[in-house]
């Protein structure tokens, strides 16, 4: 387990890098396993680490597991690698664009987001 300077740490650079709520998170996650035959139960909808950055988000600090963190860090690393807040456009773009912002979004970072 992290110490308190470092979750402190932690739990700051986490809500900053996910910028979408829960309930934001949620509908996004059930979109994307929408098909045109079915819609996902909404606590089995999205990425395993989509539903754990959900799972995440509704915890208080002090009842974060050594897992939480984990996927804590991995989150904060995958935005930083993939966002670029100074380049952003103000819309998508490519399909490359379209296709890292779904990928942002399903760990609870929207890049179109002020």
């Amino acid at each position: 387990m992290a110490d308190a300077l470092e979750l402190d740490t932690l739990w700051e650079d986490f809500h900053r890098a996910v910028n979408m709520t829960s309930a934001e998170l949620a509908a996004w996650l059930r979109v994307q396993d929408a098909t045109e035959e079915a819609e996902a139960l909404p606590d089995q909808a999205g990425s395993p680490t989509g539903r754990h950055v959900l799972a995440i988000l509704q915890k208080r600090r002090t009842d974060l597991t050594d897992d939480d963190i984990r996927v804590m860090y991995e989150v904060v690393d995958t935005v930083e690698d993939l966002a670029d807040p100074e380049n952003e456009p103000e819309r998508e773009t490519t399909p490359q664009d379209t296709h890292r912002r779904h990928r942002l979004m399903t760990l609870g970072h929207d890049p179109l987001k002020p």
